[in-house]
């Protein structure tokens, strides 16, 4: 029998209704997951929504391995973006040629996160703290990744996490309270674009609450996403998030609960332990929670993907049905790799050491990193790996390459018995504590992370002490994982001993066999260590540098240790050990180039005051020791850019759980501080001069654009690539604006001597801000000083621009209005209503929130609200003025009997006539949802 779904010729939506409309109801619930079944009856093979490719395709075994998401974002270069997205979809899809079943064409990426946190765990996979350049690169890489057929897709991109996902402590349980503004302008802005423009297949909750939401059941997933945005794809719950609404937010009482809300709230597929979600949804069907057409709604949303995808129709109809294994880890796929990886790395100082010369007679290359190629947690298995060290010797071919790690190299002994340890190689590289003589005592070459991470590297064998099953063994090629064993913590006791903890913060004691294990309690006692060093790591290095003519030391971090995934950073420094390393070589040879090697901003404050030149990458993937090398020598002129200011301390920051970007000052946009390196810094080799900045008119209507051009021109010898960044300023009298935001950006190539005429395209759409008084956004009336040069820190030219648009009324409060649509607040945060919508709530035992520019044409002498006074109450004080201004009137919120209670409270005003700032002032338990004054 042929059914119409089987049919490409009709329209899709009538194939998609027609498919669903055949499953049986639990046919319907065997599709609701990331797995879903095989229909045999008609024709429906298994499906996994869901592989890894943030930088490549990832999990499934080698792939070409680009750099990290935050080294692709300091390429500027949306054009390679696009071009990687392709080769991501093209790997994927042989995977999937391969085991249709298993390899599934949903790729969860990118992850479009905002950073406005450089400690966030997970700085590296995110595009970095500007929603318009996180937008611009993120919608090329969904457009390359879903090809450019009309209708199929070449995969379909899942953006992730939606939204206020930027700290990893408690985020399985914590709610970040973000206002209108800052939702608007910048949470959701980034987003906004790859679904927009880049027609974003697909989208993955974030694992937080918003507002005291989780976000798997937020309405702005139907409101904004599908419905204002017009995604016509579906929408996945991360892993466990939809049951951690019951585990972990306690937000609901059963999985039933936690499974309709969900589906109701927008997620189509659900990535939880199946046969509990399963068992969840008949549950909630059961007990009329959900409805067999909340289902279908559901499914439609994912087998509309499934359809564009082809899996429906015969293969000649699909441009990419048939990719040639040959394209897995193509060397084209490898020449693209090395060339994100030259354009990603940024000079962050030089003083003319760089570019080093060719006929340079000794280097020395030292650190931790020199003769590594990480991968992370979302790499791909690289076909091979380059490290530095390895392009530099390629470089210096005969000529004299130095290296040492910089790291000390010990021997470990018990205090208790007095043996040192060794590893027995006939069991697997077993630690025993057992040899008499040090002689016989196995050496370890000892790796701080800093903040109590170390790692311990059997010489002998290149293998990492790891923790397993029976025991500690020197067995590990990485130090990777979820959760990473080869961590350990030396806890230094009050006689110099020291304790030995494992990852978990397990002591580690010797057995009767004098075999090294994990107790099984973290305050268990561990058995004291003498920790003696056999070569001093520094000192050498110090002496290696000493004998060459340049020194370079690489350093940064491991990307599994300090800050990854449910890990957010300590600091933003260096480890200690890696600076004193840094200072010991530059002491020994003033010409020293500093590379850091890592995932996140670094505070080098010393390094940026004493070395001569630093040099910052991501882990660039496979290619990532030749991309250096070519920079370093000056066959490849440095043009990347920084992604994220680079702070010069972790004290300019607020606390990490403050998503206020606009009073707490948090990126370029509102920081008023020195910074270490502004966000867009990058130098190059040579030198570019702007001229000529114009605009196509200098006066716009709000609906209207303007062209704006200028002249770049390379003022040096060697050719460069230059990347000129555009932007915007607005003077407003009635919101704080931003400094400066970016609104533009090009990455331009020029030979010497060569210029350019650069043109951006504004539009005054672009500069409009997000108004509370009439929930929509607003071209203000007035100047706007647009500003170009190469980086946010440094105008070359500028030029102001008047636009007529509108201005902001006065504020009337005779109707609703919702208490999150303050103007300022103090000791407050958003939390949710659950008679709908949001609401404000005290974060101590008082606080207000204000309103400004409020106008009572007549005397207004009623206050009406909606609160929740808890178990306790409070008052709601209305004043004028400032917060502690004239008092117009009070109201008695009483206890309610908890936080989802609320009732209606009235008082009486005076004094309100004319106009005013009007604040609220909240003393007890308030919580208020909305106001009115009459």
């Amino acid at each position: 029998m042929t059914y119409p779904f089987q049919n490409p010729d009709l329209p899709l939506e009538e194939r998609v209704n027609n498919l669903v409309s055949l499953f049986t109801l639990e046919e319907k619930i065997e599709l609701m997951c990331q797995y879903q079944t095989e229909i045999p009856r008609l024709g429906v093979q298994k499906y996994k929504h869901g592989t890894e490719g943030a930088h490549g395709v990832a999990w499934l075994g080698e792939a070409t391995v680009f750099p990290q998401n935050t080294g692709l974002a300091c390429t500027w270069n949306p054009g390679l973006m696009r071009e990687i997205g392709s080769v991501i979809a093209e790997e994927a899809r042989i995977y999937y040629q391969r085991d249709r079943a298993m390899n599934g064409l949903t790729i969860w990426a990118p992850t479009v996160d905002m950073e406005r946190d450089p400690r966030w765990g997970r700085t590296e996979e995110a595009y970095g703290e500007d929603p318009h350049l996180t937008g611009e690169l993120s919608t090329r890489l969904v457009q390359g990744m879903q090809g450019d057929d009309p209708f199929y897709y070449k995969t379909a991109a899942t953006l992730k996490h939606f939204y206020g996902n930027n700290n990893e402590v408690d985020r399985g349980s914590a709610s970040v309270s973000i206002d209108p503004r800052n939702k608007r302008e910048y949470y959701l802005k980034a987003f906004e674009a790859p679904f927009r423009e880049g027609k974003a297949a697909s989208m993955m909750t974030a694992y937080n609450s918003i507002n005291g939401t989780p976000c798997n059941l937020n309405h702005e997933v139907n409101d904004i996403v599908k419905r204002e945005w017009e995604m016509n794809g579906f929408v996945v719950g991360d892993a466990g998030d939809v049951l951690g609404t019951v585990m972990d937010h306690h937000y609901v009482a059963s999985y039933a609960e936690a499974v309709a809300g969900s589906v109701k709230a927008g997620i189509d597929s659900i990535t939880d332990d199946q046969d509990i979600s399963f068992r969840a949804l008949r549950d909630a069907l059961e007990q009329g929670l959900l409805e067999e057409g909340d289902l279908d709604h559901a499914l439609r949303n994912t087998f509309r993907v499934r359809f564009r995808l082809g899996e429906f129709d015969p293969e000649e109809r699909n441009p990419y049905s048939r990719v040639p294994e040959s394209k897995l880890c193509a060397p084209e796929h490898a020449d693209l790799s090395l060339t994100a990886a030259r354009q990603s790395i940024v000079l962050l100082k030089n003083e003319g050491l760089l570019p080093l010369q060719h006929d340079l007679a000794s280097a020395a290359v030292i650190g931790p990193l020199a003769n590594e190629a990480f991968t992370d947690w979302y790499s791909g298995t690289p076909p091979y790996r380059v490290t530095p060290l390895q392009g530099i010797q390629e470089k210096m071919g005969d000529r004299r390459v130095h290296f040492h790690t910089g790291l000390d190299q010990i021997r470990l002994r018990s205090a208790v018995s007095g043996k040192y340890v060794t590893v027995s190689t006939e069991e697997h590289g077993e630690l025993l504590a057992n040899a008499a003589e040090h002689a016989e005592a196995a050496v370890f070459e000892r790796n701080d992370w800093g903040w109590g991470s170390v790692t311990l590297r059997l010489v002998s064998s290149g293998k990492l002490v790891t923790e397993t099953g029976t025991g500690l063994q020197a067995a590990a090629d990485e130090a990777r994982g979820w959760f990473v064993k080869e961590a350990f913590r030396f806890e230094t006791q009050p006689d110099g001993t020291a304790i030995m903890k494992s990852w978990e913060g397990k002591s580690i004691v010797l057995n009767e066999q004098e075999r090294f294990v994990v107790s099984g309690s973290e305050d268990g006692a561990g058995t004291p260590l003498i920790i003696e060093t056999v070569k001093d790591g520094m000192a050498e290095a110090a002496a290696e540098a000493r004998s060459a003519e340049t020194a370079v030391v690489f350093v940064g971090n491991s990307p599994f240790m300090n800050g990854k995934e449910t890990i957010d950073r300590p600091d933003i420094t260096l480890p200690p050990s890696q600076q004193a390393l840094i200072r010991a070589v530059h002491a020994a040879n003033p010409n020293t180039v500093v590379v850091i090697v890592g995932g996140y901003p670094f505070a080098v404050n010393w390094e940026q005051e004493h070395v001569p030149s630093i040099v910052f990458t991501s882990h660039a993937g496979q290619e990532l020791g030749h991309a250096m090398a070519d920079v370093l020598y000056g066959d490849y002129n440095p043009g990347g850019r920084l992604n994220m200011t680079w702070y010069q301390s972790s004290e300019q920051l607020p606390d990490i759980m403050d998503y206020d970007i606009i009073k707490g000052k948090r990126t370029y946009q509102y920081f008023e501080g020195d910074v270490l390196y502004p966000f867009g810094h990058g130098l190059s080799y040579s030198h570019f001069s702007y001229c000529g900045l114009a605009l196509s008119q200098s006066n716009i209507r709000a609906d209207g654009q303007v062209t704006v051009t200028l002249v770049v021109k390379n003022e040096g010898h060697l050719p460069g690539d230059e990347v000129v960044q555009l932007y915007v300023k607005a003077d407003s009298s009635r919101v704080i604006r931003p400094l400066k935001t970016l609104k533009g950006f090009r990455r331009i190539h020029l030979q010497p001597n060569a210029s350019e005429t650069v043109s951006f395209e504004l539009k005054a759409g672009d500069l409009a801000f997000w108004d509370v008084t009439r929930d929509r956004y607003c071209v203000e009336s007035g100047s706007y000083t647009l500003m170009v040069g190469p980086s946010s820190g440094q105008v070359a030219e500028t030029a102001v621009l008047q636009i007529a648009g509108e201005t902001i009324p006065p504020r009337s409060l005779l109707e609703p209005v919702r208490a999150v649509n303050y103007d300022d607040y103090q000791n407050v945060f958003i939390d949710e209503c659950r008679e709908g919508g949001e609401s404000i709530r005290m974060a101590g035992d008082s606080g207000w929130i204000a309103f400004h520019d409020v106008t009572f044409d007549e005397a207004f002498t009623a206050f009406e609200a909606r609160v929740s006074g808890h178990i306790k109450g409070g008052e709601v004080i209305v004043r004028t003025g400032s917060p502690d201004g004239p008092e117009a009137g009070s109201c008695r919120v009483p206890p309610t009997g908890g936080r989802k209670a609320w009732t209606t409270v009235k008082a009486p005003l005076t004094g309100l006539a004319g106009r005013h700032n009007v604040f609220l002032a909240f003393t007890g338990e308030v919580q208020i949802s909305w106001f009115r004054i009459t």
